[in-house]
């Protein structure tokens, strides 16, 4: 089976998300400086939503490129994940409304940690589903920054409820640490070898 439909879907999924975060952003009634003081919480939920959402995107598509073929479980396991990141806008508004408050912030850290974990199953899904699942595994290897970054969600949720920002500093650990897919991922979809980009 093509990849072709299942990446498709997802991308417009992805930019629905998007466009629903975005729309969060009322603009002020006056036309002062000083109006858009309220919308600054809400602006900055959205751009934090916007960066965990485009790391998706990226990584799927990436994943995606370095995939011969899927099957019902990788459809089921994608839709798994895009239904954990279609809850983004919903935490997305909650913690800009309510100025990164406690709850909203433990909230979108459960949200965050179960779109990591869905994230992980459709890569073991896509794994089985290949005619020489070793090469996938060998580009994902251990895949520590995955695990690393479910550690970090479930810490950010314990430590919401000490101070919020601590939390959402950790949520922003965690962009800054996956901005840039793994290269050997990269070099499968581009044709080259992995093993050559790891000794880079």
């Amino acid at each position: 089976m093509d990849s072709g439909r299942i990446e498709a879907f997802s991308d417009g999924v992805l930019a629905i998300l998007i466009t629903i975060m975005v729309l969060e952003l009322h603009a002020p009634e006056h036309t002062s400086l000083t109006a858009l003081k309220p919308l600054v919480p809400v602006f900055a939920a959205y751009v934090l939503s916007f960066v965990f959402v485009g790391i998706y995107w990226n990584n799927h598509h990436h994943l995606f490129h370095a995939t011969e073929q899927v099957d019902g479980a990788v459809l089921w396991a994608n839709l798994h994940l895009l239904f954990w990141l279609s809850m983004i806008p919903f935490a997305t508004a909650w913690m800009g409304e309510h100025h990164f408050a406690t709850i909203p912030v433990a909230v979108s850290g459960l949200l965050y940690l179960l779109a990591a974990v869905a994230y992980v199953i459709l890569q073991e899904a896509i794994i089985h589903a290949q005619s020489d699942p070793s090469v996938l595994r060998a580009a994902l290897g251990s895949d520590v920054k995955g695990k690393l970054s479910m550690l970090l969600y479930v810490a950010a949720i314990g430590l919401a409820f000490v101070n919020h920002w601590i939390a959402v500093a950790l949520f922003v650990a965690v962009a800054i640490m996956w901005f840039v897919p793994d290269r050997r991922l990269v070099a499968i979809a581009e044709g080259s070898s992995p093993e050559a980009e790891a000794d880079r």
